[in-house]
């Protein structure tokens, strides 16, 4: 598992080369027509050993979310905006990273002590403070990242920053590092997704897969209810998901509509190898899984997610059980599919 390597590089979305820089070696020998395409995409095939001419595509993105500078105040500040789905009202007082340099960085919040009366301030009314005094503090596009690590809070529980989909990466890493499987694996270490699965469209037009899967970080939902203490057992509360309760299947979300026969394939194999599951209710958000499963004539697509609590902010815990979880389910599928479980009956008009 190469998971903190991984979570500790930055790579905001359109600048993911250390996280390439990473992966690439990790997987080297063990898959053959390794490339980089024109957009940053690393693709990669691992023949299958029954159905070679049938292949799987695993699809797991390299880039998190972040920030971009806009422009430089005269004093220095840094004006910026959001790459990816950011809540401003996790900034002030963040520590960030800025440029290729990685240049340390605060984001300005002016204290207690300076306020008439508190209020949420947007993100254009910010700046980013790293002690210059002039211009020469950064350049238009310099893109910034969270000044956060990954660390163990218990034997189980880590927390790090761009678990999304930094677990995903890895994840797929270790899938390839156990292969050969009986399928084809055409993996994608894809770019751009958080600003809309670019790279994902891009690497399942050139791939071409039969089917694929999808692999994620996704909110985890047993976080504090203002208004009433939340039982964990209690699915009134918690509809959706739940961290250290196995993989999160999603039934639908902004980008797809999960197609039955795929729900009740990861039902069946879960079920069949005894790895624990939880179906994602909640329809927010999106994956790569959106522009991949309407590439060509359609590819069948498998979302498979570790929740994680506080996704999109600078630390988000996981539970490593759910890590496990997720890395079972996919070698199984691989073990179990076939070019047929998917074949829809054709009966004469």
């Amino acid at each position: 598992m190469i998971l903190e390597e991984l979570s500790n590089a930055i790579g905001v979305s359109g600048e993911e080369d250390d996280v390439r820089s990473i992966i690439v070696p990790a997987i080297a020998d063990h898959v053959t027509d390794l490339k980089v395409d024109s957009i940053g995409n690393v693709t990669a095939l691992q023949k299958g050993t029954r159905y070679p001419d049938y292949s799987v595509m695993i699809a797991a993105h390299m880039d998190e979310i972040g920030m971009m500078v806009t422009a430089v105040d005269s004093n220095g500040l840094i004006q910026f905006t959001s790459v990816g789905g950011i809540d401003a009202r996790v900034l002030p007082g963040l520590r960030v990273k800025v440029g290729a340099k990685r240049t340390p960085g605060v984001v300005m919040w002016k204290p207690i002590h300076m306020w008439k009366d508190m209020k949420t301030i947007a993100m254009d009314q910010l700046r980013i403070d790293v002690g210059a005094r002039d211009k020469s503090a950064a350049e238009p596009g310099d893109r910034i990242a969270f000044d956060s690590y990954y660390a163990a809070l218990s034997d189980k529980v880590v927390r790090g920053k761009s678990f999304d989909d930094r677990v995903g990466c890895s994840i797929l890493v270790d899938i390839l590092q156990s292969g050969p499987y009986p399928v084809t694996v055409a993996a994608a270490f894809t770019v751009q997704e958080e600003i809309g699965l670019r790279g994902a469209k891009v690497a399942a037009q050139r791939l071409r897969p039969d089917a694929a899967i999808v692999l994620e970080g996704t909110p985890a939902y047993d976080v504090p209810n203002p208004k009433r203490e939340i039982d964990a057992d209690d699915l009134s509360v918690n509809p959706a998901t739940r961290m250290g309760q196995g993989v999160v299947l999603s039934l639908m979300d902004r980008s797809m509509i999960t197609d039955p026969r795929v729900l009740a394939f990861l039902r069946e194999t879960a079920e069949a190898d005894e790895i624990p599951y939880q179906l994602k209710t909640a329809g927010g958000g999106g994956t790569d899984g959106g522009a991949i499963h309407t590439s060509h004539t359609g590819v069948p697509t498998m979302n498979m997610s570790v929740p994680c609590r506080y996704i999109h902010t600078p630390t988000a815990l996981l539970n490593l059980d759910d890590y496990g979880d997720v890395l079972r389910l996919s070698q199984a599928v691989l073990n179990a599919i076939t070019p047929e479980t998917f074949q829809r009956d054709q009966k004469p008009s």
